[in-house]
């Protein structure tokens, strides 16, 4: 197979300072394309900013391999932030070619002993930090070719020991992906998501709700540099797929499929009913269908 080219790409990566999102820019640079590395330098926990100069660091990084890249300090969880990302992209670029939605924040806690400035500070960062920046990038990514927007998930969104502030939050941002590959149908932006693995700060400040074999497999086996490649293809224009999750962690990437079941039909339906023919509702069988974002489910014009 060919090597795929990214020297024509704009590419903002926001939470690229450190893990992950340095992957991510790191190896976008390499392939040629050109990075707005977005990191603020906060704390895992998003109660404040550590000091340290992260987006520099990685910006230096890139340049001295021969990249290109623009450091941008700006703060996702707000709007002025997320116009500070785009005013970036286009003055040191010139245009927006996809967005990687990769800020994050975490802090474990029992649902009970999280106050409700909790759960905001996590949607702020997870779900309306990636709602604005796309918002302020989409009628830019408009003007290119091949727009991409790549939103970062997790597994807790389906379920994690003291972690509803952080998994309901990525799971609003699983419902934004799905409804911007909607908005993107009429317009070829292609809008997916991956849930990936890896042993990194993050991970390592949600550490109580994993037991310890499992960071020690983390720190040693899941690697951020596994996640980068799943993340790069999505962004490149050859990727054609919209609206799909895939996770990503220590070499193994699968796609995460909606489906529904066949189930029963009975317009006389009774409690009764769904009682006895609760096994068949909730057999996976091979008819089940998935739930795509595809052209088919444009509305006639």
């Amino acid at each position: 197979m060919a090597t795929l080219d990214f020297s024509d790409r704009v590419v903002i990566v926001t939470g690229a300072g450190r893990g992950i999102g340095r992957a991510n820019a790191l190896l976008l640079a390499a392939r040629g394309a050109a990075v707005v590395v977005g990191d603020l330098g906060a704390r895992t926990d998003g109660s404040g900013v550590d000091g340290d100069d992260p987006a520099a660091a990685v910006v230096a990084e890139i340049t001295a391999a021969g990249g290109k890249a623009v450091a941008c300090h700006a703060d996702i969880a707000t709007e002025t932030g997320a116009r500070a990302l785009v005013d970036t992209a286009l003055s040191s670029f010139g245009k927006i070619s996809a967005v990687v939605n990769n800020a994050g924040i975490v802090r474990t806690a029992p649902f009970r002993e999280v106050p409700d400035e909790e759960y905001q500070r996590h949607l702020d960062v997870h779900y309306f930090g990636a709602l604005r920046l796309c918002r302020a990038a989409w009628p830019h990514m408009l003007e290119t070719d091949a727009p991409r927007v790549v939103n970062t998930l997790s597994a807790a969104m389906l379920g994690n020991p003291g972690m509803a502030h952080y998994g309901g939050s990525k799971g609003a941002l699983f419902g934004l992906t799905r409804n911007l590959a909607v908005e993107g149908l009429e317009t070829g932006i292609k809008v997916n998501a991956v849930a990936p693995g890896a042993g990194t700060r993050m991970a390592e400040a949600s550490a109580d709700s994993l037991s310890p074999e499992v960071m020690e497999y983390m720190r040693t086996a899941l690697l951020p540099e596994h996640v980068a490649p799943v993340v790069a293809y999505l962004v490149h224009p050859s990727c054609e797929v919209t609206g799909e999750v895939f996770n990503v962690a220590g070499g193994i990437v699968n796609r995460l499929a909606l489906v529904n079941t066949v189930g029963i039909h009975d317009p006389g339906l009774t409690v009764e009913t769904v009682a006895e023919q609760f096994g068949t509702i909730m057999a996976i069988t091979p008819q089940a269908v998935p739930q795509l974002v595809a052209p088919a489910q444009l509305p006639a014009s």
